[in-house]
């Protein structure tokens, strides 16, 4: 089902160099997280096993890896013979499947393991429906592209920025392939790019990413959850040096980073995202920060990425415009709007073991409680020092 190494988020492999530059020794454990309690079919594990381990074959072609070194010159030579080099080790996953309950778990090295993720979720949500019997209707088939191109087309009468978040709960491959193909066809300017590094190769879009919610989880176990929003955003900016500028704000709860977040961060980054909790209030509260800090928020943006619909995305733009500046990534209401419901899962990363130390949990300590993530004592810990008050 994947034919390409690419076929990624690009998010993973910018997290993948910054790993190798400041964390080669660390190790990862990631765990499939089933939020949407879904039942199963039988032969679903040995079917993502087969798939798994086709994915030993897969490696950067000359074409591919002659594509990253011109859209992407802050990614290092060294680290692009790294990744043509690059093989998935399907022993790192283990797939268990009791009834109709799945088990995924990955580990290994993290500078290793952190491609595993998106990949992993692709084929779950894919398989999801081909296993059950779930096709595109003819009639549904006849208008994915007409009903991207509605969408995109609204979007771009708005004045609107908006990339392609959608691969990890795509409906399939072909599905996304041909969602891309007609955002970028009727798209213009307002459509900036998609996160899928092989259908921006493809396409002839902008790869779209910067770092994910483990960068800042891996922080908060190896220093401590007081330094991690800081040494998270730190060693960012020591790799990249200003390029890939958008920082993630709700690992730990989006109080506690912007108590992190300070004039140097806010200059030197481009913008933030918001991926939980209310749209608007995060808005409100990145304004009144940026005032604070006496920058122009019409010189910043928020990239939005939490779940948008149109109906969303014109309710935020309402309230954001000639405010502070601003851009959507949608996901599934682009990649998985057949009709069909699309899954409610991820894969997070739940250990880590930092270089000279045992395993240790990490967390997310989200604004969201439903999307916390991790131990539950240390979930409780996090929410004491940083003074949260969550319900359980």
């Amino acid at each position: 089902m994947l034919t390409s190494l690419l076929d990624n988020d690009f998010y993973k492999i910018t997290m993948q160099n910054a790993v190798i530059k400041r964390f080669p020794y660390a190790h990862a454990r990631y765990a499939f997280i089933n939020r949407g309690e879904h039942a199963f079919p039988e032969g679903f594990g040995a079917a993502l096993r087969r798939e798994v381990d086709n994915m030993a074959v897969l490696r950067l072609s000359e074409a591919e890896k002659r594509y990253l070194e011109i859209t992407c010159p802050y990614l290092d030579p060294t680290y692009l013979d790294f990744l043509a080099g690059f093989r998935y080790d399907p022993t790192e996953v283990i797939i268990e499947q009791q009834g109709a309950d799945l088990s995924v778990v990955i580990e290994g090295p993290w500078y290793r393991t952190i491609l595993w993720e998106v990949p992993l979720m692709a084929l779950i949500s894919e398989l999801w429906y081909r296993l059950r019997g779930i096709t595109v209707t003819p009639e549904v088939d006849a208008v994915i592209e007409q009903r991207a191109q509605e969408k995109i087309e609204l979007y771009r009468r708005m004045g609107l920025k908006i990339a392609e978040f959608g691969t990890r709960r795509r409906f399939s491959f072909d599905v996304h392939d041909r969602v891309v193909g007609a955002l970028h066809h009727h798209g213009g300017e307002s459509f900036t790019g998609t996160s899928n590094v092989l259908l921006a190769m493809r396409h002839g879009v902008k790869p779209i990413g910067t770092h994910a919610h483990e960068w800042f989880m891996f922080h908060g176990a190896r220093f401590g959850f007081k330094m991690a929003n800081s040494l998270a955003l730190e060693h960012w900016v020591d790799v990249y040096r200003g390029d890939l500028g958008i920082a993630l704000t709700d690992t730990f709860t989006t109080r506690a980073f912007f108590d992190s977040f300070d004039k140097k961060f806010a200059k030197l980054f481009d913008g933030v995202r918001h991926d939980s909790g209310d749209p608007i209030d995060f808005a409100s509260q990145t304004i009144a920060h940026y005032e604070r800090l006496g920058i122009d928020p019409m010189s910043k943006a928020i990239i939005f990425s939490d779940a948008l619909t149109p109906e969303k995305i014109e309710r935020i733009h309402a309230f954001c415009k000639d405010r502070i500046g601003m851009a959507f990534g949608i996901g599934t209401n682009f990649t998985n709007d057949v009709g069909e419901e699309p899954m409610n899962m991820v894969i997070k990363m739940v250990e880590a073991r930092p270089e000279g130390q045992g395993w240790l949990p990490v967390i997310k300590l989200s604004d969201v409680p439903e999307k916390n993530t991790g131990d539950p004592e240390m979930i409780s810990l996090a929410k004491r020092i940083f003074l949260v008050n969550q319900r359980d």
